[in-house]
């Protein structure tokens, strides 16, 4: 196979020992595979050696999310390609096959959009109704923002695969873990959008606008009741949000005038 069309699946990790055992067998066939751990404290380093996974570190300190160490383990990986599968992802077979033959034609774009399929509640979402993720580029200087929900800046035309070619998303996360997560990830996202002038109009419009495109553009009103409560999960976390920077912006308002 040509050096220049050889593919590095990059996985990061963080305690992430119950799909990682079927996450690797669904990744078999790739030039290589690179685990980038977070300090781990279960079994999660132990089944990437198993699968000779290249393994590398990188410190936990007091991230919530991954995205502050993805840049690290992309320039971990040697391959011109690498292909970012979290760790509750599966790799598809034809999606394998695809990218492989993909990226051996001339018009190849610097980056893929690749679908995901994910459960709500207990059930895999419609075919129709996928999400995707920027997970397939070049490795040269590609960049990953260190904030959570951010997509890499690729350097290049970037473009969606067919949506037969996907991830299969094996979390099926009830209500309690997602708004314990929730939590946690707009906090992250106050760091990120903290100097953004969102008002009492972005209070109202913002979670609406979320609404809108998953439950309508997105096709969620296909899933039922699933992709109703969806669709209102990504409202309320837009409202969250900007309450927070709202909220940071009055305290810091209280300690100048104190000033």
């Amino acid at each position: 196979m040509d050096r220049q069309n050889k593919i590095s699946i990059v996985i990061n990790t963080y305690n992430a020992a119950q799909h990682l055992e079927a996450v690797l067998k669904s990744v078999e066939g790739f030039d290589e595979v690179v685990v980038c751990d977070m300090e781990s404290t279960d079994d999660t380093r132990d089944i990437a050696q198993r699968y000779g996974c290249r393994i590398v570190t990188f410190p936990k300190a007091n991230h919530k999310s991954a995205e502050p160490a993805r840049t690290f383990a992309i320039q971990s990986a040697t391959s011109p390609w690498v292909l970012v599968v979290d760790a509750d992802e599966l790799v598809t077979r034809e999606l394998r096959d695809y990218l492989y033959k993909r990226t051996s034609t001339p018009d190849c774009p610097a980056g893929l959009y690749i679908a995901r399929h994910n459960k709500l509640f207990g059930r895999y979402s419609r075919d129709w109704a996928h999400d995707y993720q920027l997970r397939f580029f070049r490795r040269e200087g590609t960049v990953w923002p260190p904030y959570v929900h951010t997509f890499p800046e690729v350097q290049g035309r970037v473009e969606r695969a067919p949506a037969r070619y996907k991830f299969i998303h094996l979390a099926d996360e009830t209500m309690q873990q997602w708004v314990r997560k929730m939590n946690e990830y707009t906090d992250d996202e106050v760091n990120k959008k903290a100097d953004r002038g969102y008002g009492i109009g972005a209070l109202l419009w913002r979670p609406a606008w979320r609404f809108f495109r998953n439950y309508v553009l997105q096709g969620g009103f296909c899933n039922g009741r699933r992709g109703l409560l969806q669709a209102l999960q990504y409202a309320i976390y837009q409202q969250i949000v900007v309450s927070k920077i709202m909220e940071l912006r009055l305290r810091n308002n209280i300690t100048e005038e104190k000033l």
